[in-house]
């Protein structure tokens, strides 16, 4: 099975991070605008944790917290969840679901790489499999 590089390679290392001073309402707003349901919290290149949409549905919405007046430090996870680049796909995925998470910063040599979501982990297993019909079918009519 593929490794989480091949899976950055193809989608990229587009990392989206918010300061962990930030109040949330940014965050939300980043999230909305770049289309994405987690952002990294980092400091300069030191990843501090993670924020999801549902942090914020749970942490704030649902406690009556101000957006506005909440930094995005109270309400993150942390530490944030990591893999490495040559972490297998299966791994990942088994990971997201026992800690029921959507979002994995990926990480090499101390530094961030990029992230991965439960969906991009998904589509690639769909691919393989769909690879590995195709070649099983091969050699079945050749």
């Amino acid at each position: 099975m593929r490794q989480v590089r091949h899976l950055l390679e193809r989608k990229g290392s587009d990392i989206f991070a918010i300061a962990p001073e930030a109040p949330v309402l940014e965050a939300i707003k980043l999230m909305a605008e770049r289309r994405v349901g987690a952002l990294l919290v980092m400091r300069g290149t030191n990843l501090l944790g993670i924020v999801s949409e549902r942090d914020y549905a749970r942490k704030v919405i649902l406690q009556g917290r101000s957006s506005a007046q909440t930094a995005v430090s109270e309400i993150m996870s942390s530490p944030a969840l990591t893999v490495g680049p040559d972490t297998d796909v299966f791994d990942c995925m088994r990971l997201c679901t026992d800690r029921r998470i959507r979002h994995l910063p990926v990480v090499e040599g101390g530094r961030v790489a990029g992230v991965i979501s439960i969906g991009d982990l998904v589509r690639e297993v769909i691919e393989a499999q769909a690879e590995q019909i195709e070649q099983l079918q091969r050699y079945i009519t050749s």
